[in-house]
């Protein structure tokens, strides 16, 4: 019959970390002790091994022959010392201050012409020291030449005032998804996910016109500045050209599969372009109702598009982590973006500059066009998906993530100045504190973000705060290799 089974000490779990300090304290205990009773280094032996480092470290410098003046230091008993001019490092010898005053002048190295610091405000690049232009080094010298470090050249941004929400606007009564701005800046549209488009008074904040047709929520939205038109789209496959002077629908745009995520108009021509689930950007005449492009390529959803007036004129993002450029005349890809890992689910054209950004639930990146060349990437993590970004003239990159956060950037530098979190209204949950749409008005001195909790929220600056009250805390990124 088996015998009885012994209980075995539970061992305690232990880190990879602990571990190895325990085995570094084993080892010191042990051999502590003989390298205790050895005996002192020799002087002399430390000095021929200091001296032939410094003469394989500086073999390439030399001495300069020729006596030079130092700063008067001793004006009170009347003597005065040589001096070294700007362009001369001197480095003290291992016997201390008394070389420094006695072998001034076989101590100092010639360093190279004086470089001009750039500003701090262009360009990007990494760190660099002084060039030392001679030859040669007493080898007595035990001291490395410390050689000023140039500061970093990422541009420093300039100080912004902390944004506050100022108003909270109730009225949908599901997800509010998608926001437009009316040209004159005196009113803006929103839709849900109440099937409604309701219409809002900049100024006051109050409800003028609410607007059915659509059997799904409204994903996109947008109003022609040439015309009296407004367009959305939705989940219900539909894409609806409004006439605002009737306030109904005139036309319809069929061809889509499956449910229409964006919406942008061309800003000189009569082009509307609309992307969704069935992965195609789809281009449409305004006018005729005819499909001029299916813009096909993407293999995930299309969820973010805007246009220019130049090449590229479209440019999309995708679910794919791929932003693609389009030729809109034959309708093919010009350039493909494979630089994020996750969802591009937001993107944002400056409205001055020659750049756009995107943002995925990985970072946000700056790009540069027509080219599409990668800039950097801003210099802090929204640890979330970020739904929605837009940037006003004043170069306030404003992002919303599906937690509620609210951050604000420097377009310039990349540097995030504000943090602010959103606060649902009374009644609804705490995780509905996602941000789905953020639009500028037309000034760019207001910001609306549309939200989860079923309400229109609106900022602007706290005209309060000072550089006093809300430091800039700037830090320019260590490593240079990730940006």
């Amino acid at each position: 019959m088996p015998g009885p089974t012994l209980e075995m000490e539970p061992v305690e779990p232990q880190s990879l970390k602990k571990l190895s300090f325990k085995s570094l304290k084993r080892a010191l205990d042990l051999f502590s002790p003989v390298h205790g009773r050895l005996a002192a280094p020799d002087s002399q032996s430390k000095k021929i091994r200091i001296s032939h480092k410094i003469h394989v470290e500086y073999g390439g410098i030399k001495t300069t022959s020729q006596p030079h003046r130092q700063p008067n230091l001793a004006a009170a008993d009347g003597r005065s010392q040589p001096s070294v001019p700007s362009n001369v490092l001197a480095l003290p010898g291992p016997e201390g201050s008394r070389d420094e005053q006695k072998g001034g002048a076989q101590n100092a190295l010639v360093v190279g012409p004086s470089v001009p610091r750039p500003p701090n405000d262009v360009g990007v690049s990494g760190k660099s020291t002084d060039i030392i232009s001679a030859r040669g080094l007493p080898e007595r010298l035990s001291t490395s030449a410390i050689m000023e470090r140039i500061p970093s050249k990422w541009p420093r941004p300039v100080w912004r005032p902390p944004w506050k929400n100022y108003r909270v606007i109730s009225g949908h009564l599901g997800w509010v998804r998608s926001i437009a701005f009316d040209p004159s800046n005196m009113w803006f549209c929103t839709g849900s996910a109440d099937r409604t488009i309701k219409i809002w008074d900049v100024g006051s904040g109050t409800l003028k016109l609410t607007l059915t047709g659509h059997i799904e929520q409204i994903r996109g939205l947008a109003v022609s500045d040439k015309h009296t038109y407004m367009f959305s789209a939705g989940d219900d496959k539909q894409v609806k050209c409004w006439d605002l002077e009737q306030n109904k629908v005139i036309r319809s745009y069929h061809g889509h599969l499956s449910g229409v995520y964006c919406l942008a108009l061309h800003p000189t021509i009569d082009v509307l372009l609309t992307g969704g689930r069935d992965s195609v950007c789809r281009v449409w005449d305004i006018r005729s109702k005819t499909q001029i492009h299916a813009l096909s390529g993407h293999e995930n959803t299309v969820c973010s598009v805007f246009t220019r007036p130049t090449d590229p004129q479209v440019v999309t993002g995708s679910h794919d982590s791929t932003i693609k450029f389009w030729d809109l005349r034959y309708g093919k890809t010009m350039t493909t973006l494979t630089h994020h890992k996750k969802s591009v689910r937001a993107m944002a054209l400056h409205p001055k500059e020659n750049c756009f950004a995107s943002a995925s639930a990985d970072n946000i990146k700056k790009y540069n066009l027509p080219k599409g060349e990668f800039l950097h990437n801003m210099l802090s993590q929204q640890k979330t998906i970020i739904n929605a970004m837009a940037v006003n003239d004043e170069g306030v990159l404003a992002t919303g993530g599906d937690n509620g956060s609210m951050w604000f950037w420097d377009w310039k530098s990349g540097h995030n100045f504000q943090q602010a979190q959103t606060i649902v209204q009374p009644g609804s949950l705490d995780s509905e504190a996602g941000i789905y749409a953020i639009s500028y008005d037309i000034t760019g001195s207001r910001l609306v973000t549309c939200e989860a909790d079923k309400t229109i929220k609106m900022w602007k600056e706290d005209e309060t705060a000072t550089e006093e009250t809300h430091p800039l805390n700037f830090k320019p990124p260590k490593d240079m290799r990730r940006y």
